[in-house]
């Protein structure tokens, strides 16, 4: 597809496509909090629980990294 293998169109995806879709998770997250009138310590709260899953996406990908330089 427009000269790309299915490798690179997968590679760009999981990097960019991913890390662009958290973004706007985050987003979501904050509106919520916003829309909810959670103040500072709810949207600590709300960031807390629902990035959680994001965090540990983050790490996979650190420790990954960190693990192939070894």
């Amino acid at each position: 597809m427009f000269g790309y293998t299915e490798q690179q169109i997968a590679q760009f995806g999981l990097s960019y496509g991913v890390g662009a879709f958290m973004l706007y998770m985050v987003f979501i997250i904050l509106q919520l909090a916003r829309e909810s009138r959670a103040g500072r310590f709810g949207t600590f709260i709300l960031l807390l629980g629902l990035g959680f899953g994001l965090v540990g996406f983050l790490a996979k990908g650190l420790i990954k990294w960190w693990m192939s330089g070894i």
